[in-house]
């Protein structure tokens, strides 16, 4: 007889969760592929809630939504749920609790960075591993191993609601900004570390119409070589553990259900050998919604044949539903078994059976103080200076008003998926029409949140302070108004005080833009706020109008998450900032930059069109569609009424200083088993000290199959004072250059090369031209290149 047991630390963590799944019931099997809210194990002061002997009979083997607001509370919590699941269970399996952590540890007394559309325009990935790394100590301490990030969704369509969660348009980035996340979050060793869920797989972030959970469709070229590639490079640059499916259909199957999708992409093409966990709710919207299945019982049998392992955040297709399949014969146990298999194998990777607990000791104040200095530098870093006539850096001698829905409040820099907002959705919640589980959340809730509004909070809590205060520690005197809300009509009133505080100031700083809250509430963007036309809502512009016509200098701030189609009063601003919701120092960030306290150095992470039916325009498209097809004849622009071009491009961003490149020089030949070497000198040729994104695109000309006109191969953020210069070398292995062939094996073949250097995707500051020689060249995932190196040595 076999004295093995798995909860030897010895064995490899493949075997122990083969023994440990011996051990097990069908039921137990079934419960381990399910989760349950925190209030259906304990009460808010940690006793029995009602029912949960009957929970831990087929213990589920994860917990959703477990939130507070105090870190020691959360811990506490945790450790109570924890405690029930490996004591009062018949084998002690830990449970795995989960959380948001998009821009930060969604949770009480924890520190919030810029939303991931900020962090994109950083293009400081180093920062978001450092950023993700912090995370993933302050989850560890309360009890959490599990994060629902980051979002790896290429975000095309600005109406969707979603892009400021996102790291934007390009591909390149979002990749490289995802496995910088995963490395930070996951750690060098997961004994160590936190899980990191990529989402939405697939193609979320393309949907008909730009609506949320609407279909996707594209080709499985594009599929693969596009929207693929971030989820791809986290899997194989940084070991990604779990992936979240999405909500849309994928060539007409519900991702969710789709085998194509989760088992021969994911698992197959890609490498993937983590967990799968549901997007909340799936199964539940594969009958009700997509009506892809007739019962929770047929959706619970489709997912699981597919490959989705977790069903979140409740039971509905999985739990004793799959038993039930199971026991009458239509499923086969084995398809149960390999999903539990991948469960427990992450629980042992993490340690989680020998360290199941959260710290016992939590030190909130310090707690509180933790990343104060990356989420400033983060916030910094992510302001864009897209448009300046000379106005900016404003005299700090000047009267200025600050004007607009912006201008007064603190709480709008924390979009949905911060604790903030998600506090301020909670108390906007409609609680009279939950029933049942949704019922007892609400009431759960209460003891565990302090009597205070969410503006309030951001401004005791994180010392959070509109951008007025902000202008006020710079400028000469400050006044400031509203005018109007972010999208309701302002009063003729609202109107003339902001109209009498421009002419009474010597500049204006319009501070316009959008408002992100899941569901409910004013708002412009976020979950399930989509919107069908993305030109600035009109309630602004008629703000805007009325206050440029004082004649004053105006700047206008844009505080967003995604591109706006902006108005003639914007555009012919003597200056454009464009910002992010960026948390407790995104409007000091700005402040400081309008002052010159901070040259600006931050590059959009998207393009902004010129109107709504422009869309797509992203940077990329291909060659011979849109923008990037040749104009035929004799026109002189695209559209009959306006140019296809963005108004501003991916990756454009001014400085006050300025930045030359020279000395251009490459391989011109290189092997498509080599590498090609880039290199130019980068110049400060200004006055003061300043950051530019060198960015490196490239134009691979291949035989019979459309590639894009062009794609991002590359960047490097480089700092110089003035005067100074450095030498910048990419390196571009041949296999990054790869495509989806004619015979749909992936693949790297000679191609003729064009490329550029520049600040901006529209920026050909240098040109040039390599031949990639050789012999055609299949490649496995496993051979794949994903991100050049770039180096910058200074002269």
């Amino acid at each position: 007889m076999s004295t093995e047991t798995y909860r030897d630390t010895h064995l490899p963590t493949d075997h122990r969760a083969d023994l440990l799944l011996r051990e097990m019931s069908l039921e137990e099997k079934c419960g381990q592929l399910t989760s349950v809210m925190p209030w259906s194990v304990i009460r808010a002061d940690g006793s029995d809630a009602e029912g949960v002997d009957e929970v831990l009979a087929a213990p589920p083997g994860h917990v959703a939504q477990l939130i507070a607001d105090d870190p020691a509370d959360l811990a506490r919590l945790a450790g109570e749920i924890q405690h029930r699941f490996v004591t009062r269970t018949r084998l002690g399996i830990p449970v795995l609790l989960h959380a948001e952590a998009l821009n930060g540890f969604l949770a009480g007394g924890h520190m919030v960075f810029p939303t991931a559309i900020g962090l994109a325009a950083t293009f400081s990935p180093d920062l978001v591993e450092e950023m993700a790394g912090l995370i993933r100590r302050q989850m560890r301490r309360t009890g959490f191993r599990h994060a629902l990030s980051p979002v790896m969704d290429v975000a095309l369509d600005p109406r969707w609601g979603r892009v400021h969660e996102t790291y934007g348009e390009d591909p390149y980035v979002a990749a490289a900004f995802s496995v910088a996340y995963t490395r930070g979050l996951q750690g060098t060793d997961l004994a160590e570390g936190v899980i990191a869920t990529g989402k939405h797989f697939l193609g979320y972030a393309v949907t008909a119409g730009g609506r949320n959970q609407s279909a996707f469709e594209a080709g499985s070229r594009l599929t693969r070589d596009l929207y693929a590639y971030p989820f791809e490079a986290a899997i194989r640059l940084a070991g990604l553990k779990s992936v979240m499916n999405s909500y849309s259909d994928v060539d007409g199957i519900p991702a969710g259900i789709s085998p194509e999708v989760l088992t021969d992409l994911l698992r197959g093409t890609l490498g993937f050998d983590g967990f799968v966990s549901s997007d909340y709710g799936t199964l539940d919207q594969v009958v009700n919604r997509q009506r892809a299945a007739s019962t929770p019982s047929e959706a619970g049998r489709l997912a699981i044949t597919a490959g989705l392992d977790v069903e979140l955040p409740t039971q509905f297709g999985y739990g004793s539903v799959l038993a039930a399949e199971v026991e009458q014969g239509n499923l086969d146990v084995r398809e149960v078994d390999a999903c539990v298999r991948r469960v427990l194998r992450a629980k042992f990777e993490l340690g989680l059976f020998e360290n199941p607990h959260p710290q016992e000791h939590i030190d909130v104040a310090a707690v509180a103080r933790e990343g104060v200095a990356l989420s400033q530098e983060l916030a910094r870093r992510s302001v864009v200076l897209v448009k300046n006539d000379g106005v900016l850096p404003l005299s700090r001698s000047l009267d200025v008003a600050v004007i607009g829905p912006h201008a007064g409040t603190a709480l709008r820099q924390f979009p949905a998926y911060t604790y903030p907002a998600w506090r301020e959705t909670l108390a906007n919640w409609d609680h009279s029409t939950m029933a049942g589980a949704e019922g007892a959340g609400a009431s759960w809730h209460e003891p565990l949140f302090p009597p205070v509004d969410a503006e309030t909070l951001v401004r005791e809590r994180h010392g959070a302070r509109p951008l007025a205060a902000e202008v006020a520690e710079f400028a000469g005197a400050v006044r400031t108004e509203q005018g109007c809300s972010f999208t309701q009509a302002p009063t003729p009133d609202a109107v003339e005080r902001a109209v009498d505080a421009a002419r009474r100031s010597d500049v204006v700083v319009l501070a316009l833009g959008g408002a992100s809250l899941w569901f409910t509430g004013e708002r412009t963007e976020g979950e399930d706020s989509d919107s069908a036309d993305i030109a600035l809502p009109a309630a602004q512009i008629k703000l805007a109008e009325a206050v440029a016509a004082v004649g004053r200098p105006l700047v206008v701030v844009l505080v967003q998450g995604r591109a706006y189609a902006l108005p003639a009063v914007v555009r012919d601003a003597a200056a454009i900032v464009v910002s992010t919701f960026g948390g407790p120092f995104g409007a000091k960030a700005v402040a400081e930059v309008l002052f010159g306290a901070v040259n600006p150095g931050g590059n959009l992470p998207y393009s902004i069109p010129r109107h709504s039916g422009q869309i797509p325009v992203h940077h990329h498209q291909k060659a011979g569609t849109g923008y990037r097809s040749p104009l035929p004849g004799q026109l002189t622009q695209h559209y009959l009424d306006m140019d296809a071009t963005p108004l501003y491009a991916f990756g454009h961003g001014l400085s006050y200083t300025g930045f030359g490149l020279g000395d251009l020089a490459c391989d011109p030949e290189v092997d498509t088993a080599g590498v090609a070497r880039i290199s130019a000198t980068v110049t400060n040729t200004g006055k003061v000290e300043g950051a530019a994104v060198v960015q490196l695109y490239v134009r691979v000309n291949a035989s019979r199959v459309t590639r894009p006109a062009q794609q991002l191969a590359g960047f490097l953020r480089v700092e110089l004072a003035p005067g100074k210069a450095g030498r910048v070398t990419f390196r571009v292995a041949a296999a990054q250059l790869g495509h989806t062939n004619l015979a749909r094996s992936f693949a790297v073949e000679p191609a003729h090369v064009e490329f550029f250097l520049g600040f901006g995707s529209d920026d050909r500051g240098l040109e040039g031209t390599f031949e990639l020689s050789g012999s055609p060249r299949s490649l496995s995932g496993a051979e794949r290149s994903f991100l050049s190196e770039a180096t910058v040595e200074n002269l």
